[in-house]
């Protein structure tokens, strides 16, 4: 991870109790933690729709397809 990738924002993401402790308990048996699965799930997403960003910076919108979301 390089230097820029170390600064971190909080998002704050509201989730029923039962779903949470199922995919806290899923990260837990994987050996991972959630921050590092909705990380890769947030790049994949954007990697799907086309986004570009730099670590540390913000994202290219001009080069993203900013229509409806999943």
């Amino acid at each position: 991870m390089s230097a820029l990738e170390q600064k971190t924002a909080r998002l704050t993401v509201l989730i029923d109790p039962a779903k949470k402790k199922a995919f806290e308990n899923l990260c837990a048996a994987q050996d991972v933690t959630p921050s590092q699965v909705v990380r890769k799930l947030i790049r994949d997403h954007l990697r799907k729709h086309g986004v570009q960003w730099r670590p540390g910076g913000d994202a290219d919108e001009s080069s993203s397809a900013m229509g409806d979301l999943d």
